[in-house]
């Protein structure tokens, strides 16, 4: 299939597009180039892994495609709407309608149930009472967690509060999930498990775009991306290569 045939159809179509994009810190006299021009495209329902060391740019990646931070030059599209030059309201407002972030730490309300935790991200946004609890009911019950509900994070395991996170990042329906380093507080056992909830979303067509160091874990991934100071240094498409 071609690019322009790619295009034409929800499967191959482009949903994130960054061109050159550059994110500069200033400390004190010094210029530090965070990412130094990146360029790349990820299409819907991808399944993507970035990697690289300490100070790469990845985490930096991760903040400017998660709307968390805006690029100091270039250009971002998100599934059609040009992110640079948003300010903060709108920012946030794509962010809470377009993705949906699972963290290593879970980053669950600690007196909250497993469904309110898994609501707020519908609060923020507007949704009523009884279409949240719905939706909050179903994300939980995609990640096999229909029977804990009512559960405060203190009383699920580790594992089950990732799935927690998962459920809350699924609940508005984004366009891509962003997971960042989301089997790094985990056993191995566990982790696999995580892993196969993420296998199961990517199986039924969800974007997902994964920040990590563990190989085994890049494993699951269609297309691994390597950051280098500030650039991409290479992109392993095995699946298709795209990119």
């Amino acid at each position: 299939m071609n690019g322009e045939q790619g295009m034409q159809t929800n499967g191959n179509e482009v949903i994130i597009e960054t061109h050159n994009l550059k994110k500069l810190y200033q400390m004190g006299s010094e210029t530090i180039h965070a990412l130094a021009g990146v360029d790349m495209q990820i299409r819907r329902n991808e399944y993507i892994a970035i990697m690289g060391p300490s100070g790469s740019g990845k985490s930096t990646l991760m903040n400017l495609i998660g709307c968390l931070d805006t690029p100091t030059e270039g250009e971002y599209v998100l599934n059609g709407t040009p992110v640079q030059g948003l300010d903060d309201d709108e920012l946030a407002r794509i962010r809470n309608r377009e993705i949906g972030f699972v963290f290593q730490t879970f980053n669950l309300l600690p007196r909250a149930s497993a469904l309110h935790n898994v609501e707020l991200p519908l609060i923020y946004a507007g949704v009523s009472s009884k279409v949240r609890q719905e939706k909050a009911k179903n994300a939980l019950a995609r990640v096999d967690l229909a029977d804990r509900t009512h559960h405060k994070p203190n009383e699920l395991s580790g594992g089950q509060r990732q799935r927690v996170a998962i459920a809350r990042a699924l609940v508005n329906d984004p366009s891509i999930v962003l997971a960042d380093e989301p089997t790094g507080n985990l056993d191995s056992k566990t982790s696999e498990e995580i892993m196969s909830v993420f296998d199961e979303l990517h199986s039924e067509g969800q974007t997902i775009i994964m920040v990590t160091h563990e190989h085994d874990i890049v494993g699951h991934a269609e297309r691994v991306v390597t950051l280098r100071d500030g650039l991409i240094e290479s992109h392993d498409a095995r699946a298709d290569g795209l990119l």
